[in-house]
């Protein structure tokens, strides 16, 4: 007979703890019966429902893997009399824990690594260092791809023409969005976090954006709405000014034409000189419609002005946003990618 089974209480177990459990062991069960092998091997199950507290570094959330361990030690008993070690090695550890795991819920088991030690009160101590990585899945479909196509679409509000506060109105509302992802963002993040996640960076990096992009329609719509009050203005005083002209000069043929009849007090010849002296001064005349036309086009050029204007911001935004995203993307994804 290889094994023989016994009561615990007969034997000596050692008191082994986990340091980092949290629980308040009422989960936990232990074996009435233990066996005892024909070479000396005494085999202890427990079973224990552990509440484990371990620190999350999510500065690449949702690209981050985590690492947490769990150690066990003796309490009362130093390196002399009880000596902790593992009985398999780390990979086919790896893989049998992959396999026992049914709910792992948003992780993935990356690797299981053992290491044995003695801590400074010369106690042995066993430590499993377990690396989880996150699945991102969810979060890109929820979280980073809404806030890349609404950033193309702020792009792309560049091409609406400038009638009825349109374009205004449709950034307005983009901007709002974002608004609503970064609180849904706010849910997921812990508030006790130390440094700022890539995650929060990029959400306000995308609401800076817009808001500047808002911002920069307002302006130009201010400017353009300059320019036209301008034009308008200066187009009225020109045409009231030509209207007065041609009434005063309607008024100034009408007073002549009594005249005409009368018989000329000029000397011999002297009416011929006193028509080619009027003839003369009627060129000196603006015309009415060309100063109506050059009021027009002063009005179109400030117009142009302003659209350059504005097509060097387009300019300057959109290089803007790409090189933003290529760094964010860069600091965020590429190591990830790298380490796989």
């Amino acid at each position: 007979m290889d094994i023989l089974t016994i009561p615990s209480s007969m034997i000596w177990i050692p008191d082994i703890i986990i340091q980092e459990d949290a629980s308040d062991n009422k989960g936990s069960q232990d074996d009435a019966l233990v066996s005892v092998l024909s070479s000396g091997l005494v085999r202890v199950n427990t079973r224990l429902q552990l509440t484990y507290a371990c620190k999350f570094d999510l500065y690449r959330f949702p690209f981050d893997t985590q690492t947490c361990n769990i150690t066990f030690s003796s309490v009362n008993y130093d390196e002399n009399l009880v000596k902790l070690g593992g009985l398999t090695n780390d990979t086919i550890l790896t893989e049998v824990s992959d396999q026992k795991m049914l709910t792992d819920g948003e992780w993935k088991l990356v690797n299981i690594e053992s290491i044995s030690f003695t801590s400074v009160t010369l106690k042995s101590k066993l430590a499993y260092r377990i690396s989880l990585q996150r699945k991102p899945f969810l979060y890109i479909i929820n979280l980073i791809l809404p806030l890349l196509f609404l950033l193309v679409l702020d792009l792309a509000s560049f091409f609406i023409s400038e009638t009825g506060g349109e374009k205004l109105g449709f950034k307005m509302t983009i901007l709002l969005s974002i608004f609503v992802l970064l609180l849904i963002l706010k849910d997921i993040l812990p508030s006790t976090e130390d440094t700022l996640p890539l995650m929060a960076i990029y959400c306000v990096l995308v609401f800076t954006l817009v808001w500047i992009s808002v911002l920069e329609t307002m302006l130009i719509s201010f400017l353009k709405n300059l320019a036209c009050s301008v034009g308008e203005e200066a187009h009225s005083s020109k045409v009231f000014k030509v209207k007065t002209q041609q009434e005063e000069s309607a008024g100034a043929e009408g007073s002549a034409k009594p005249e005409g009849s009368n018989p000329p007090m000029d000397p011999p010849g002297g009416r011929g000189l006193l028509k080619l002296i009027m003839d003369k001064q009627k060129p000196a005349q603006n015309n009415p419609e060309r100063q109506i036309k050059d009021v027009g086009k002063f009005g179109c050029s400030r117009l142009r002005l302003v659209k350059i204007f504005d097509s060097v911001l387009f300019v300057l935004y959109f290089t803007t946003v790409v090189f933003s995203q290529i760094f964010i993307f860069t600091l965020w994804i590429f190591p990830v990618i790298q380490n796989q």
